[in-house]
């Protein structure tokens, strides 16, 4: 694990508040620094997607329970609690419930791989529902804001449709047109050498969108810093309850402990790079919506953070257990 992903909330942080004091020292970022929010976060999708082989989407077959029960924690139950909470805790504040919808409506691709290794759980597995991960909320994303949100709110499909094609689709194909190049020059090991700098590349991006982002909005954000208080509730309950579903699901099927924490963490772990580039495009005059989707990791990780420690502290207590007594009174 890298000095950056160890420290990745505490970076943020930091980066938010660096944005800040950009924007208000320096009058010409805070008018331009919105602009290159855009390029770095397709930048960052760029490195993610060089990550991902969507060949392999058959391997998130590979154990049936883990994936379906995934793929319905993330695609079923998450997107109706999502708006159960954001109805019960943000009434009446379309902005701050569209923000919301887009956060947790769309399964982290990254950070959950860190915190699976973190808490010693199977790796491998929780990599192979990855790319299906990715395809479906591209897909659905579009599908939960209007089913969600569109009687509350007047958008066109065409410009969500458009933004992820944008940030999404040539982040994508210039990547695999990249591994295709590579491959066919044999300039392989030199793209594995890349690829082994990959994650540190998109946190470096993700921070440096974060800081135009905050010196491109800066103001707003202090002037509404009473967002990160009612968000708070909503993210705290939706983490806890998700951390409960997918613990007793991977007990009520069996699932090797293991496997349950890669389970616990595609279902907690959100993709906020990926809905914040589709919210910049498609909501430029809501700045809001963008502004929730920047405020959700600073929630988000450290709780993973205090999550991969709890299973890590179950993960010895079931050690231990399965020891034989004299080994166990030795230790």
């Amino acid at each position: 694990m890298s000095f950056l992903s160890k420290f990745q909330p505490l970076f943020i942080i930091v980066s938010a508040f660096a944005g800040i004091l950009i924007g208000k020292g320096i009058p010409f970022m805070e008018q331009n620094a919105g602009k290159y929010i855009e390029f770095f976060l397709m930048f960052m999708l760029f490195f993610v997607f060089l990550n991902v082989n969507i060949k392999e989407i058959s391997k998130s077959f590979s154990d049936l329970r883990f994936s379906v029960s995934a793929l319905l924690i993330n695609f079923i139950f998450t997107p109706l609690f999502t708006f159960v909470l954001s109805k019960i805790f943000l009434s009446k504040q379309i902005d701050l419930q569209i923000g919301f919808i887009m956060l947790m409506v769309t399964p982290c691709t990254d950070w959950y791989l860190v915190f699976t290794g973190v808490a010693n759980g199977n790796v491998s597995l929780g990599a192979s529902i990855l790319p299906l991960n990715l395809i479906l909320q591209i897909i659905l994303l579009p599908v939960y804001l209007l089913l969600f949100m569109g009687t509350e709110i007047s958008f066109e499909i065409s410009i969500i449709i458009h933004s992820i094609l944008l940030v999404l689709i040539i982040p994508l194909v210039t990547a695999n047109m990249m591994k295709l190049i590579v491959n066919k020059i044999n300039w392989k090991k030199h793209l594995d050498k890349l690829l082994e700098k990959a994650d540190d590349i998109q946190f470096v991006l993700l921070c440096l969108a974060i800081i135009s982002m905050f010196a491109s909005q800066g103001v707003l954000l202090l002037d509404n810093t009473i967002l990160f208080i009612k968000l708070l509730p909503p993210l705290l309950l939706f983490f806890a309850i998700i951390f409960c579903i997918s613990f007793f699901t991977g007990k009520l099927l069996n699932l090797p402990f293991q496997n349950t924490i890669p389970l616990i963490f595609t279902t907690s772990a959100r993709n906020s790079p990926v809905s914040l580039a589709i919210a910049i495009i498609t909501f430029p005059l809501q700045p809001v919506i963008s502004l929730v989707l920047v405020m959700g990791p600073l929630i988000e990780l450290p709780i993973l953070a205090i999550n991969s420690v709890i299973l890590k502290r179950i993960e010895n207590k079931i050690t231990n257990k399965a020891r034989p007594p004299s080994v166990a009174g030795a230790l």
